[in-house]
């Protein structure tokens, strides 16, 4: 029987042929499709919060990012997964060795998160200095932003940024999450109107 299937298939007519590419391409949209359908599912704020819900999940919902009077929301893969292909892989790749850690017991509790979220954030805010604030800029683009719609501060900050080369995550640190201690945080990660506006905040 495998004598005869083995010339089949090494000879095989063009029914036969015709098969196989059938079959093989319906096996590959079906694997396309659930490999797709699991990405999708790892993106949502759903799956986040099964292991966040006890640290930055509340911090999360108490900004304007979660709730806010137009009711434009950015949930977690927004933020954290690029949208373009590639940069987006490289990053599910990373984020099989957090999914790790959280399972091996290294940031398991609130406790130990804390304990490591220096760390954590300074690795994210490197990630996102490092392609532009890609993610920021999917929703906000200096291009695309009408300055006199905005408070005169931001006006000039923004301008400035513009001017500086500068990308949205060397300001806006802590938009959707509590900052972690900053007097231990590399200069390089912190404009110096945040060190100021920390330091008087702690007289």
């Amino acid at each position: 029987m495998f004598k005869k299937f083995w010339n089949w298939f090494r000879t095989p007519s063009k029914m036969a042929a015709g098969t196989i590419i059938l079959i093989s391409a319906i096996g590959g949209i079906l694997a396309w499709g659930g490999f797709n359908k699991g990405l999708e599912y790892t993106n949502t704020e759903q799956f986040c919060s099964d292991c966040h819900m006890n640290d930055v999940v509340p911090e999360y919902q108490a900004s304007v990012h979660f709730s806010n009077r137009s009711g434009v929301k950015a949930i977690c893969s927004d933020c954290h997964v690029p949208h373009e292909f590639l940069p987006k892989w490289k990053r599910k790749i990373q984020a099989s060795t957090e999914v790790y850690a959280h399972f091996t017991g290294k940031v398991d509790t609130k406790e130990k998160f804390e304990a490591h979220r220096l760390e954590m954030a300074e690795r994210e805010w490197a990630r996102m200095k490092a392609n532009n604030s890609q993610e920021c800029r999917n929703c906000h683009n200096f291009d695309d932003m009408d300055f006199t719609q905005q408070k005169t501060v931001a006006q000039q900050m923004h301008a400035m940024a513009q001017e500086q080369n500068k990308t949205c995550i060397d300001c806006h640190k802590g938009i959707a999450h509590n900052l972690p201690h900053m007097e231990k945080v590399q200069k390089s990660f912190i404009p110096e109107d945040m060190i100021e506006k920390k330091e008087s905040s702690s007289k």
